[in-house]
């Protein structure tokens, strides 16, 4: 494993300017490279199911290399975003390089910007890192995702509580919703819950929440200032588009698992198994090894560097982005996850060499 191999997620945006540059038709680079050739790449390249040492996760948690990709996709993600801004507002794009380059720039915004955010998220024990993962996830409008996700969804994982996990037979546009509003109200809960222990109003700015709100409106308005009507569509677009990503991710990585209730509103610890796992190398090394989405639920705290790989767990068919078009299609993704689905159930059995 190397650090330089996931600093290949700078190539989307890089990607982007290329085809911006070509003009024309060349603005769908980024989607082409994406979900055209990358699924192809991957199944070529194949799987690294390797797990780093004891001795290799020392050094590997102890090289700051890996932290330094992460850090730098904040600045390189507003870079990106306000050029696109400009471009859309002030350069003379034709209605095709317009569709191109906004579609192009949402997919950066998701892979670069929310992939990193959602690293970072997760170092809740630090405070520049969530620092820089709210900035990306405010160039999207969504700050409150990356809180839900480690507060709410990380919790509540595999369970019909968790509006982030998708049913079995449920599509992922009648998911979408659900996901998106449900999340919102978990975290305002939460937070508002939290305020009133504190006796404290629930609008406060000592609330996260009021605080995200606040931030992203006052984005929104400088958007809005600086570029004008133009820009508030640019902001609004690209963010539709990451958003529809990431929460298209979501759908796939926890589709129709489930963790056994042992009590009313009580439930199994959070095992590898409770969530779909993929280990393309390709593809996790653009992702920042999110796709080892088993050991991130069942150690969320491991830096993605360190994440394991399971055989004894559900393995999605390949990566992400060849997942991500399935799922728009419910008859086929059903085809083809379902019956995977069923056939773990049956063979799963009570397993205590994973420990907690």
């Amino acid at each position: 494993m190397n650090a330089l191999f996931f600093s290949m997620v700078y190539l989307v945006p890089v990607s982007v300017y290329f085809g911006y540059w070509l003009g024309g038709i060349y603005t769908f680079t980024t989607p082409f490279l994406v979900f055209g050739i990358g699924p192809v790449l991957d199944f070529i390249i194949g799987r690294y199911t390797r797990n780093p040492s004891e001795e290799a996760e020392k050094k590997l948690e102890a090289d700051n290399r890996y932290k330094m990709v992460t850090i730098f996709c904040t600045p390189i993600q507003l870079a990106v975003f306000f050029w696109g801004a400009y471009v859309v507002c002030y350069d003379n794009l034709s209605t095709l390089e317009l569709v191109g380059f906004i579609l192009s720039i949402g997919i950066s915004s998701d892979i670069l910007g929310l992939s990193a955010a959602h690293e970072l998220a997760h170092r809740i024990n630090e405070k520049f890192e969530p620092m820089l993962s709210k900035i990306m996830y405010c160039t999207v409008l969504y700050i409150h995702f990356g809180m839900e996700h480690v507060i709410g969804h990380h919790k509540r994982v595999a369970t019909p509580e968790d509006p982030a996990t998708a049913r079995i037979g449920e599509s992922f546009y009648a998911y979408l919703p659900r996901s998106v509003f449900g999340g919102f109200n978990s975290i305002w809960e939460f937070e508002a819950d939290r305020m009133k222990k504190q006796n404290k109003p629930v609008w406060h700015m000592s609330n996260p929440m009021v605080a995200a709100i606040l931030a992203q409106t006052a984005f929104t308005i400088f958007i809005a200032v600086v570029f004008g009507g133009m820009g508030i569509l640019y902001l609004f677009a690209q963010s539709f588009i990451a958003i529809f990503l990431v929460e298209n991710a979501n759908y796939v990585v926890h589709y129709g698992l489930l963790r056994k209730e042992i009590a009313p509103g009580e439930y199994e610890p959070v095992r590898p198994w409770h969530s779909w796992n993929s280990s393309n190398w390709l593809s996790n090394h653009f992702l920042f090894n999110i796709q080892r989405h088993s050991d991130h639920h069942y150690k969320p705290g491991r830096r993605y560097q360190l994440l394991h790989h399971y055989d004894e767990v559900p393995q999605l068919p390949t990566g992400y982005a060849a997942m991500i078009v399935l799922a728009l299609i419910p008859p086929l993704w059903r085809k083809v996850m379902d019956p995977r689905i069923l056939k773990f159930r049956q063979s799963q059995k009570p397993d205590t060499s994973v420990q907690p």
